[in-house]
C-alpha cells in the first residue's frame, strides 16, 4: 500500500474508500468490508454523513474476518459546525467514536472553516486540545482556502496535517496545492471523480484508451501522480477493487498535462467561502 507521510512522521495510505452520501445501512457495512478484504486500509466518514454506525461495523467484521488488528486501519471522520468552539469538540469527537464502536481515530478533520474566523479558530484550538491529550494521532481541516490558512497558521501550537479538499481536472486549485507544499501540508480530494461527471469527459476517455485502464482509473492515477492522497467514493464491489488498482501504471508527463489543462476552477461543491452549512 502506497502512503504518503505527514510533517509529524506519521504515515496515511494514498488511496482510500469515500462513504459520503452512502446510506446507513448494509450498503456502507459491505462497502467497508470490501474495500479492505481487498486491500484498502483507509476509510473516511463524517458525522454528517450519517452513516458512521454501520460504516464501523463493516471495519469491526472486516477486520475479524482478515485476521487484521486496528492499527493497520486508518480512519478519518469530520467534525460537522454545529459541534464548532473549543469546548464542544471533544464530546463530538468521542460521539463520533461511539457511533463508529472506535477507541480512536487516526485522522480527525474540521469539516469546513465556516464564515465566522474567530469561531474556526477556537475550534481548531479544541482539535489541538484533543492531539495533545493523546485522544487521536493526527488533526486536519478541510475545504479550506489559502486565506483561512493564512488566518489559521497565525493562531496555531500545532499545524493541521492534511487538507481534504474538492480536486479533479475541471478544479486542480494550483496556488492551493502550491501553498500546501510550502507549509508541509498534504492535500487530499474528496470526490475525486466529480460523482462520475468527469467519467464522461473526452479527453479523459482518450487517455484511459492509452493506458488501457478505465476513467476512473486514469483519474485516481492522476491524484496519486500529483502526490494528492485520495478516496474516491463507491459501493460496487468491482469498481471499489479497480479504484484501488492504480499502483502498477503511469501516466506520461504529457498526459498529465492535457488532464491539467482541463481546469476551469469548476466547483461541484460550495464554495467555502460562502458555506456555514446550511
Amino acid at each position: 500500500m502506497y502512503e504518503k507521510s505527514f510533517y509529524n512522521g506519521n504515515r496515511m495510505p494514498q488511496v482510500g474508500l469515500g462513504v459520503f452520501r452512502v446510506e446507513n445501512d448494509d450498503s456502507a457495512k459491505d462497502a467497508v468490508k470490501h474495500a479492505i478484504k481487498h486491500g484498502y486500509r483507509s476509510i473516511d466518514t463524517a458525522m454528517i454523513y450519517k452513516n458512521e454506525e454501520k460504516v464501523g461495523e463493516g471495519i469491526r467484521e472486516a477486520l475479524e474476518e482478515n485476521d487484521l488488528k486496528r492499527e493497520d486501519l486508518f480512519i478519518t471522520s469530520k467534525l460537522w459546525l454545529s459541534d464548532y468552539g473549543r469546548d464542544n469538540v471533544e464530546k463530538a469527537y468521542q460521539a463520533s467514536l461511539s457511533r463508529l464502536g472506535l477507541d480512536y481515530l487516526d485522522l480527525y478533520l474540521v469539516h469546513w472553516p465556516g464564515t465566522d474566523e474567530d469561531l474556526m479558530i477556537d475550534t481548531w484550538k479544541g482539535m489541538e486540545d484533543l492531539y495533545q491529550d493523546q485522544k487521536v494521532k493526527n488533526i486536519g481541516v478541510s475545504n479550506f482556502n489559502v486565506e483561512h490558512l493564512d488566518r489559521l497558521l497565525a493562531n496555531v501550537r500545532i499545524k493541521p496535517v492534511i487538507n481534504q479538499v474538492e480536486f479533479h481536472p475541471y478544479l486542480t486549485q494550483k496556488a492551493l496545492h502550491e501553498y500546501l507544499d510550502a507549509q508541509n501540508i498534504l492535500m487530499e480530494s474528496w470526490s475525486p471523480l466529480m460523482n462520475a461527471q468527469i467519467l464522461d469527459d473526452a479527453t479523459v476517455k482518450s487517455v484511459a484508451d492509452e493506458v488501457n485502464r478505465s476513467a476512473a482509473q486514469v483519474i485516481i492515477r492522476w491524484n496519486v501522480q500529483h502526490g494528492v492522497v485520495t478516496i474516491p467514493k463507491s459501493i460496487t464491489p468491482s469498481r471499489i477493487e479497480e479504484n484501488l488498482n492504480v499502483f502498477d501504471f503511469e501516466l506520461s508527463q504529457e498526459q498529465m498535462g492535457r488532464l491539467d489543462a482541463l481546469n476551469e476552477d469548476r466547483r461541484i461543491g460550495p464554495d467555502p467561502l460562502q458555506f456555514n452549512g446550511q
